[in-house]
């Protein structure tokens, strides 16, 4: 039987990544490439599928270790494909081929296949190696193309090459060996044991918490193997406590007896849809000699201009800009535990020509905040992964823990913007990204002029805020406060957060960890707002609600509890209602008892400003007429 390269065998596979059934996969004969054990055990080997004309990364079964350790299969030799499938790599294009079921077809060739030495239809003609060695010639169908015949060597199977290896290690590295190490794309939960090699990429702080079933620490990790998938692995408790100094931002580790579950989408920090939990009974071995294996940072930058849908949401962001100032390092006590920590602000610009400022903590502030206020004068590109993205003077940027920052990247983002800014973008007038979205900060309104919709626009749309909120302005009426709800919380004086009462007296603060003699009410209540198009129901919180009631929770309850002819609490409540506002609206999804259903969120509220009203109006109209 003649042996060659199925023409076109990588797209055959990338076409179909799933066969139902061996039966559907049609004729698949690849070279193999870079084939190297995961694992000194011989029994899992990954490679590189060749051919001819593209490549693909690959992980042959398990029941062909046997043929590797022999030597049947080695590199630049041939396999049939019989059944596979393929999986995506987090944050790549890359497809990943996962071998199920092959054999073996040649041993090794002469070289390499590539598409200049091919045929219109048989592809590469082989003959059998005799001997190990390679006397017969490699024919092209193409008259005049020929491969010269391999000389004599001798071949190495995976086996002497494994020993060898093994005889010139240090007992460590002999160690790493004998493990089967598994690509994170591979893992799922439904596995067994499995061993992973991975670099701590990003290391967050041990918290503690409090809840009904007493109190915790816990902490996370980003996680990321060589072909750069990332994954986030939790410890609490005990396993934290054990872990905690293990782990080292940086340094490669073996991790092997954890368990995974589908991620939270709310929490998650990593695109993988599965994350990992490590308890005390998990392995974790720091790797050495690990020092060619350093995945990159990977980013996913969202440009400046584009953060407004993300402010005051969960899901974290990327970004990358010129930096325009850098301010001196501040000292700011935390509320919950009075401790100091340093923070330095720096103001960054993109393509959009908006600016945005970005706080940097602890030692993201005085490591890298340090060095670009060294360079400042040279504009330097920050790049900066998994920032918070909140409302302070319209939006803002804020490192968290788990942010890295890196400084003039080797990345085709910053080289793209470098170019921009020195052939343009120096001279450009540039805008904060909160320009616009602030007509009066006092009053506390921002964008009550951009993006204004009806309230039947929104409720006509329930897949609004699917996959992240969305921000709209509104004009409408208090028509209804429900004077029966809950419409406040009672909260800790010193940072807000929910108090509950504590035993003997006073009130427990779960965010500060102390008790006081004193708590504050806040409004947490919900309205009903009315405009030409319809109603619905709005959640608001605290600053809203006083400017809507008129009063502080406080006061409210006050008045809750006075006795009269005519019930005060009931009678301001009333003088609320059928009062005009211009309203800020968020748009999200929330999900109860696996039933989707859109919530509306009051971000900001103000007094209509009727001169401001009467001009935007007259622009509607004139847009109306342009457009007719």
């Amino acid at each position: 039987m003649t042996k060659c390269v199925s023409p076109d065998a990588i797209s055959t596979i990338l076409a179909n990544p799933s066969p139902e059934s061996s039966s559907d996969v049609p004729e698949i004969v690849v070279q193999v490439m870079d084939l190297k054990a995961t694992g000194a055990s011989g029994n899992r080997f990954m490679f590189t599928a060749n051919d001819g004309k593209m490549k693909l990364r690959g992980i042959l079964p398990t029941n062909m270790g046997s043929e590797v350790m022999s030597g049947n299969i080695q590199n630049l030799g041939l396999i049939r494909i019989l059944d596979y499938t393929l999986n995506d790599i987090p944050n790549k294009p890359e497809k990943y081929l996962i071998v199920t079921k092959c054999e073996v077809v040649s041993p090794p060739l002469e070289m390499e296949v590539k598409s200049e030495v091919k045929s219109e239809e048989t592809g590469i003609v082989l003959r059998p190696k005799q001997e190990n060695e390679i006397k017969s010639e490699v024919k092209s169908e193409v008259p005049g193309i020929f491969l010269k015949p391999k000389q004599e060597i001798v071949s190495k199977s995976a086996a002497q090459i494994v020993h060898e290896q093994h005889q010139n290690m240090a007992p460590a590295a002999r160690m790493s060996m004998t493990r089967r190490v598994f690509p994170l794309v591979s893992l799922n939960p439904y596995q067994g044991s499995w061993t992973i090699k991975v670099r701590v990429t990003s290391k967050g702080s041990m918290r503690t918490y409090k809840n009904a079933r007493g109190e915790g620490c816990v902490f996370n990790v980003e996680l990321t193997d060589e072909d750069g998938t990332q994954i986030q692995a939790t410890m609490f408790n005990e396993a934290a406590k054990k872990f905690y100094d293990r782990f080292q931002l940086g340094k490669v580790y073996f991790i092997s007896r954890g368990t995974l579950r589908l991620a939270n989408k709310q929490f998650k920090t990593v695109k993988n849809d599965y994350e990992m939990t490590l308890n005390e009974n998990s392995e974790v071995e720091e790797a050495s000699n690990e020092e060619t294996f350093v995945p990159e940072t990977t980013f996913n930058f969202v440009p400046i201009d584009s953060l407004g849908p993300y402010v005051n949401g969960t899901e974290l962001v990327d970004v990358i800009g010129v930096v325009q100032n850098v301010s001196s390092t501040m000292s700011i006590r935390r509320k919950s535990n009075n401790d100091t920590i340093p923070k330095r602000d720096i103001t960054i610009a993109d393509e959009t020509k908006k600016t945005v400022v970005v706080s940097l903590w602890n030692d993201l502030a005085t490591s890298v905040g340090q060095e670009l206020l060294d360079i400042a004068d040279k504009s330097p590109i920050v790049a900066i992964k998994s920032l918070k993205v909140g409302d302070f003077q319209g939006v803002s940027l804020s490192a968290l823990s788990r942010s890295v920052a890196l400084v003039n990247p080797d990345l085709p983002e910053a080289k793209k913007l470098r170019s921009w800014y020195d052939s343009e973008g120096k001279e450009s007038s540039m805008a904060s990204v909160s320009s616009g979205m602030s007509p009066s900060s006092k009053s506390g309104s921002r964008s009550m002029y951009s993006d204004r919709v009806s309230l039947s626009h929104i409720q006509k749309n329930p897949s609004l805020g699917d996959e992240k909120p969305v921000f709209f302005s509104i004009r409408g009426y208090i028509s209804f406060i429900k004077p029966d709800q809950a419409m406040w919380y009672r909260a800790c004086k010193a940072c807000n957060k929910k108090v509950t009462e504590a035993l003997g007296s006073g009130y427990w603060c779960e965010a500060c960890q102390k008790n006081d003699e004193e708590c504050n009410l806040r409004y947490i209540m919900v309205v009903k707002i009315s405009d030409a198009s319809g109603e619905a129901f709005l959640s608001v919180f605290n600053e809203e609600a006083e400017k809507i009631v008129g009063c502080s929770a406080d006061e409210l309850d006050k008045l809750k509890s006075e006795e009269g002819e005519e019930n005060p609490y009931q009678l301001k409540l009333k003088q609320a209602t059928w009062n005009s506002h211009l309203f800020r609206v968020s748009v999200a999804q929330n999900e109860y008892n696996n039933e989707k259903k859109q919530r509306i969120t009051v971000r900001a509220v103000a007094p209509v400003d009727f001169a401001a009203e009467s001009r935007f109006l007259l622009e509607e109209i004139s847009k109306m007429r342009v457009s007719k």
